[in-house]
């Protein structure tokens, strides 16, 4: 059992290494729930976050060289304008905005501190700064904003370790399950004797 001196502390601690106001607001918010999270493990498989996208049509262009000397640090996943973006995992929202080369950008701390970031979005979600969201919530649309005003729409799709180290996207999605809604209960009526 983990004492309540510990538990505050763990929750200063998150407060002084977020990096944004919303998630430290968030963190007070949901001290608790936020502390949990950030003790979860990643899972080591997570939803495919474009609707209709299966693992078997992901290409894993993790590496790949980009202009400038860059490389590139996640996937693309490309699908028509407007396709929904889910969030792959539970979290807390901590950037809503456009931001530099990824454009319209959507940033999730998810288990672990991990940073899920959802790049050259068309449109956002009805989520705020320091917002909770659950797996599959509908956090914005395909588009091709920022750096890829020029390119076919898709989603880049990164993720970073608590160090801010990007970590292969690849890996946690190439055996992923596309998002499903949950199945509707449906009462069954018998016709009385």
């Amino acid at each position: 059992m983990v004492r309540p001196r510990l538990l505050g502390l763990a929750v200063l601690l998150a407060l002084t290494v977020l990096p944004l106001a919303g998630c430290r607001q968030a963190a007070v918010r949901y001290n608790t729930r936020y502390t949990a999270l950030l003790q979860q493990e990643i899972p080591r498989t997570l939803l495919i976050p474009v609707d209709g996208v299966q693992a078997s049509h992901l290409q894993n262009t993790w590496g790949y060289a980009r202009y400038g000397g860059r490389h590139h640090k996640g996937i693309d996943i490309f699908a028509p304008r407007n396709t929904p973006v889910r969030s792959a995992t539970e979290g807390i929202v901590e950037f809503k905005g456009m931001k530099g080369l990824g454009g319209q950008v959507v940033t999730i701390t998810g288990p672990g501190g991990y940073r899920l970031y959802y790049a050259h979005l068309e449109d956002f979600g009805s989520q705020a700064v320091g917002d909770w969201v659950e797996a599959g919530e509908i956090i914005g649309t395909v588009g091709n904003s920022g750096n890829a005003a020029i390119s076919s729409t898709h989603l880049h799709y990164g993720i970073y370790n608590p160090s801010g180290v990007a970590v292969n996207p690849y890996t946690f999605l190439k055996a992923g399950q596309p998002y499903a809604e949950p199945a509707q209960t449906q009462t069954v009526q018998t016709a009385a004797k």
